[in-house]
């Protein structure tokens, strides 16, 4: 029996043990979730997720975990769902005393008896397959059941790749698939932060030139090097919150992967200052396209 910690909560909101074991899918080498065997866990803090879906199936995954009596302590932003902590841990059957601090809500339960509706918040949050995308994916994943209109522009725009390349930020694998419909490409690393679409990448992208990495680019060793192409969608969210450094950070983790003349093809947000990074980092860029609110970048090194 153990505490576990989902997430990555503010310190001075929850106390959390210092051999917590982390489930966070967006925190590369924590444990799954989905792993933990029924009554396993004594408690678990949970900072839980802003989308309702992929929230209730977290809160459920916890509770299925939680022994007899395991107690848990769940919080998010009073604008990141947090609002409707209380009586979602309701209808699982928990009585929740909830408090308010510093913009969270915090909510604390331990496991009923017999809690209600698991089976079903599990099912409705976890893997499937849709049809409008033809890919296996999962609630809580980027753009999890559309196609983002920036990773649309990209592959109108991105031309037949050869050699050895990277897709960094991969999500479902949309972009790596396109890609690899060039017989010319030798090898594609594929890397993401998000264990669940690593999961999902590895059911769309069934390619032997495929390697799939579960991964934070801004590690040091992450990425591959010498390589002939770079094509992503780079996120520039964290935690909610809108945050330029993960753009400029793959933007310069791709400048040190790619061997002279390599190509970088990124496609942002018009709004997103990245072309004053580009150009500290590569010999030429060209704004390959504007459309919607979007620019596809080629960068040269």
């Amino acid at each position: 029996m153990r505490h576990a910690v989902y997430g990555l909560p503010p310190v001075d909101l929850a106390e959390v043990p210092g051999d917590a074991v982390q489930l966070s899918p967006l925190i590369p080498g924590a444990a799954r979730l989905e792993d933990l065997s029924e009554n396993s866990l004594d408690a678990a803090t949970v900072l839980a997720p802003p989308g309702t879906v992929e929230r209730r199936y977290v809160l459920a995954q916890v509770l299925r975990a939680l022994g007899p009596g395991g107690r848990m302590v769940a919080l998010a932003p009073k604008d990141r769902g947090g609002t409707r902590l209380a009586k979602e841990l309701t209808t699982f059957g928990c009585a929740a005393a909830d408090q308010p601090r510093r913009h969270h809500r915090i909510c604390t339960a331990e496991r009923p008896t017999a809690p209600a509706g698991l089976a079903e918040a599990i099912d409705e949050g976890g893997p499937r397959h849709v049809d409008n995308l033809a890919l296996c994916t999962q609630p809580g994943i980027f753009s999890w059941d559309r196609l983002d209109p920036g990773t649309a522009l990209l592959l109108a725009n991105l031309p037949a790749l050869k050699g050895r390349g990277a897709d960094f930020g991969c999500g479902l694998g949309i972009l790596s698939r396109a890609v690899l419909g060039s017989e010319a490409v030798t090898a594609l690393t594929l890397l993401e932060i998000d264990r669940r679409a690593v999961e999902m990448a590895r059911r769309n992208v069934a390619d032997p030139r495929a390697t799939i990495l579960w991964a934070d680019i801004r590690a040091s060793g992450a990425v591959p090097d010498h390589l002939d192409f770079v094509v992503t969608n780079p996120p520039f969210h964290e935690g909610g919150s809108e945050d330029q450094a993960l753009g400029r950070a793959f933007i310069a983790r791709a400048a040190e992967a790619l061997r002279p003349g390599g190509a970088l093809w990124l496609v942002a947000n018009a709004h997103l200052p990245y072309e004053a990074s580009l150009r500290e980092a590569f010999r030429h860029v060209a704004v390959a396209v504007r459309a919607n609110g979007y620019r596809v970048y080629e960068a040269r090194r």
